[in-house]
C-alpha cells in the first residue's frame, strides 16, 4: 500500500525543481520571441513581456532571400525526411545481411562500417566534397539527403545490428520453410520486429540532420537550398540586435522535430531499453 511520507514529499519537491530548471530555456525562448525589439534589448530576459506581440513571427515569415523561413523549412524537411528514409531502408538491410551471414568477410565488413562511428566525419570532408561535386550532388536537397545517408550509415548499421542479433532465427526459418524469398523474409518478417530500432534511428538521425549547420553550409554554399540552421545564421548575421526575431526562428525550427519525437517516442524508449520481445 502506497504511503505519502516525508521522503516522498522531498522527492516530489526535488522533481518539481528539476522540471522548472529544465523548462527555463523554453520560457526564455518564448518570452523573448513575444517581446518587441526594444523590450528584448532593454529588459531582463526573465522579465515577462509587458505587451506580448507576434510581430516577430510575422516579420520572419515575410522576409525573403537567405532568411526565407518557408524555403529553409521545406529544404530541412526534404533533407531530413530523405536521409531518415534512406537510413531505415539501406541501414536495416545492410545490418541484416552483415549480421546474419556468419562469414569472415561479413564480420570484417561489419567492423569496417562501425569504424565510421569513431572517425570524425570532418576528416573525409574534402574527398566527400570532391566526390559529391563529381556526381552532381552539390546545391540540392536530394543530394544532401544522399550525403547524410552515407555519413550516418555506420550509426544505423550499428543500432540495427544489435537488434538483429537479439532476434531469434526461428522467425526466418519458418518463413523460409513456407517458401518466402530472402527479401520477403526480411521485409515482411524481420523488419516489422525491428520497429523499436527504427524509432530510435528516426529520432536520433533526424535530430542530427535537422540541427546540423556545418555540412549544409559547405555543400549548399552558393545555392538557394538553405536549411533552417543556415536561415537562423542569416538572422544572427543581419539582425544581431533583434533577438526576438532570432528566437522566433528557433521556435519555428523546434516544432517539426518535436512533433517527430512525440510521434516516435514510444519506439524511441523501447529502442534504448532493448524492447524487442520474442
Amino acid at each position: 500500500m502506497f504511503r505519502y511520507t516525508k521522503g516522498t514529499l522531498v522527492k516530489e519537491i526535488l522533481m518539481w525543481i528539476v522540471a522548472v530548471i529544465m523548462l527555463l530555456p523554453f520560457y526564455l525562448l518564448i518570452n523573448t520571441a513575444l517581446k518587441t525589439s526594444a523590450d528584448a534589448i532593454g529588459t531582463p530576459a526573465f522579465q515577462p513581456a509587458t505587451n506580448p506581440t507576434f510581430n516577430s513571427f510575422v516579420e520572419i515569415f515575410q522576409s525573403g532571400g537567405s532568411g526565407n523561413i518557408f524555403v529553409g523549412l521545406f529544404n530541412s524537411i526534404v533533407i531530413t525526411g530523405g536521409a531518415v528514409i534512406g537510413l531505415i531502408i539501406f541501414g536495416g538491410a545492410t545490418a541484416y545481411v552483415l549480421t546474419r551471414r556468419l562469414s569472415r568477410l561479413s564480420t570484417t565488413l561489419y567492423y569496417l562500417v562501425l569504424v565510421g562511428i569513431v572517425v570524425p566525419a570532418q576528416l573525409g570532408l574534402v574527398p566527400l566534397y570532391i566526390g559529391a561535386r563529381a556526381i552532381g550532388l552539390l546545391g540540392s536537397p536530394v543530394g544532401m539527403a544522399v550525403i547524410y545517408t552515407a555519413m550516418l550509415m555506420p550509426l544505423a548499421v550499428f543500432l540495427y545490428g544489435g537488434f538483429v542479433r537479439a532476434l531469434p532465427t526461428e522467425y526466418e526459418e519458418a518463413a523460409t520453410i513456407d517458401g518466402a524469398s530472402p527479401f520477403r523474409t526480411y521485409w515482411q518478417v524481420v523488419f516489422p520486429l525491428l520497429a523499436p530500432a527504427t524509432g530510435t534511428i528516426s529520432i536520433m538521425t533526424g535530430i542530427i540532420v535537422w540541427n546540423d549547420f556545418f555540412t549544409p553550409l559547405i555543400f549548399l554554399n552558393g545555392s538557394t537550398a538553405a536549411t533552417l540552421p543556415v536561415v537562423v545564421y542569416s538572422y544572427v548575421g543581419s539582425l544581431v540586435t533583434n533577438w526576438n526575431n532570432i528566437f522566433a526562428v528557433l521556435i519555428v525550427a523546434l516544432i517539426p522535430i518535436t512533433v517527430l519525437y512525440l510521434i516516435m517516442q514510444k519506439r524511441f524508449i523501447q529502442g534504448f531499453s532493448g524492447g524487442l520481445k520474442s
